[in-house]
């Protein structure tokens, strides 16, 4: 039997191939894929963009437009019962605190495996995730 049976699994999304590979591995992890959900966090909107001080667009088109990209490049038929979700905010701390929420028992995130200085300026979300997460967290690094 499976350490993850009944667990959600979740699995950060940053539109990425590494993400693919991300979402590919938990599948095969988890007993059943409504097991799995996706989280992308992005930044919140700038207020002094022209189309957020009209009104003409908001936080609920932001999030709809991203779960439609998400689909668009995810089958949802390959994928049965996933659910995905869109928030604001920092992503190291947002992942873990939906996976918090969510009362997961694992989280498989790719990494970019960017080195030395460009993770020392940009920080890491995986590294981020690992050290915030109250469950375990399973990182793929790409092959770059």
């Amino acid at each position: 039997m499976n350490s993850f049976t009944l667990k959600t699994i979740v699995v950060p999304w940053d539109f990425s191939e590494t993400s693919m590979e991300s979402l590919r591995q938990a599948a095969v992890i988890a007993e059943t894929t409504s097991q799995i959900k996706v989280i992308h966090v992005t930044p919140y909107p700038d207020t002094i963009e022209p189309s957020m001080i009209w009104g003409a667009y908001d936080e609920n088109d932001i999030r709809s437009n991203l779960k439609n990209s998400f689909f668009a490049d995810v089958n949802q038929e390959d994928y049965p019962g996933m659910e995905f979700f869109a928030v604001f905010g920092n992503p190291g701390s947002e992942i873990s605190n939906f996976a918090e929420v969510q009362d997961a028992g694992l989280i498989v995130i790719s990494s970019h495996g960017h080195t030395s200085v460009s993770r020392f300026l940009m920080g890491s979300v995986a590294e981020r995730v690992i050290r915030l997460a109250h469950c375990p967290v399973l990182v793929l690094r790409s092959a770059i």
